[in-house]
């Protein structure tokens, strides 16, 4: 395939790059103007194959601000989730670095809370223990510990089901616990990998809902990842939108609608108009 130099569109068309413009130049292009946050800086990734060498991502760089929400879209086989376990420290990147406030990320560490799109639930805890399970490696008094889980469970609206086991639980209760179970440790950031992407279209709504109160009531800076275009057009402060062989950045795009989103507001279609339009030229 074709990048976007070469395919006769341009990533951006107001004169502006998405990424360079987050850079301090007295860095030489160093984007780390914002390490108080987490800095995708450079990372690529290439894959040894029986053939040729593969080159799934490439010259990666984006910033998320301390207390933001961003979404990342592309096509399919853009590296999405490939760059996803980069960022949370479960695969290497060939050459460049993620940082979370300033340091490097070298493997997974309790300063990330990860949620996937399987609820990785242990059936035989409760909903309790399942929250509580990430603070076994947190150095923390009994006390105080449960007192963070019944914070946990009350933030998500779960208390009434501590003493409840996963199999008796809906797809949406599930991925409240996941996130629960998430922000109990308290990270600096929370990634979020299609998280609602195995439940029906109402639950889905209801927990986008959900996580947009979580989020405005912890402060939490969230990546979140999604195929669904509306969705990160409900979600995202900024969305960032990749392009596919090799995987890199298109273009960042400011969301700047008034939250609560209405779908049916004419400026909440332009911007899934628009990221789909930049999507498509990306395949």
């Amino acid at each position: 395939m074709p990048d976007s130099a070469s395919d006769g569109t341009e990533p951006v068309t107001d004169g502006t790059d998405p990424v360079t413009d987050d850079l301090d130049p007295a860095t030489d292009g160093a984007p780390d103007r914002r390490d108080d946050g987490v800095v995708v800086d450079r990372v690529g990734k290439t894959y040894d194959g029986s053939g040729s060498p593969v080159r799934a991502l490439d010259e990666v760089s984006f910033a998320v601000d301390r207390g933001e929400f961003v979404c990342l879209v592309g096509p399919s086989g853009c590296g999405k989730t490939t760059l996803f376990r980069i960022i949370a420290g479960l695969a290497d990147a060939t050459d460049g670095e993620v940082r979370l406030g300033g340091a490097p990320v070298t493997g997974p560490t309790t300063d990330m809370g990860v949620v996937f799109q399987e609820y990785h639930l242990f059936p035989w805890l409760t909903v309790e223990e399942n929250v509580g399970f990430g603070l076994d490696r947190v150095d923390l008094p009994e006390t105080d510990r449960n007192a963070r889980v019944a914070e946990m469970l009350e933030l998500v609206g779960l208390s009434e089901f501590r003493d409840t086991y996963p199999k008796s639980l809906s797809g949406g209760m599930k991925q409240r616990v996941a996130i629960a179970r998430a922000l109990a440790v308290d990270p600096a950031l929370l990634l979020m990998d299609e998280p609602f992407g195995a439940v029906d279209a109402q639950t889905r709504e209801m927990l986008q809902r959900e996580l947009l109160d979580v989020w405005q009531s912890t402060g939490k800076t969230v990546l979140f990842v999604t195929h669904d275009v509306a969705e990160a057009v409900t979600l995202a402060d900024r969305i960032v939108v990749m392009a596919a062989e090799p995987g890199r950045v298109r273009e960042v795009i400011d969301v700047d609608i008034d939250r609560p989103r209405e779908r049916g507001d004419p400026a909440f279609g332009e911007h899934v108009a628009r990221v789909r339009d930049l999507i498509g030229a990306g395949r």
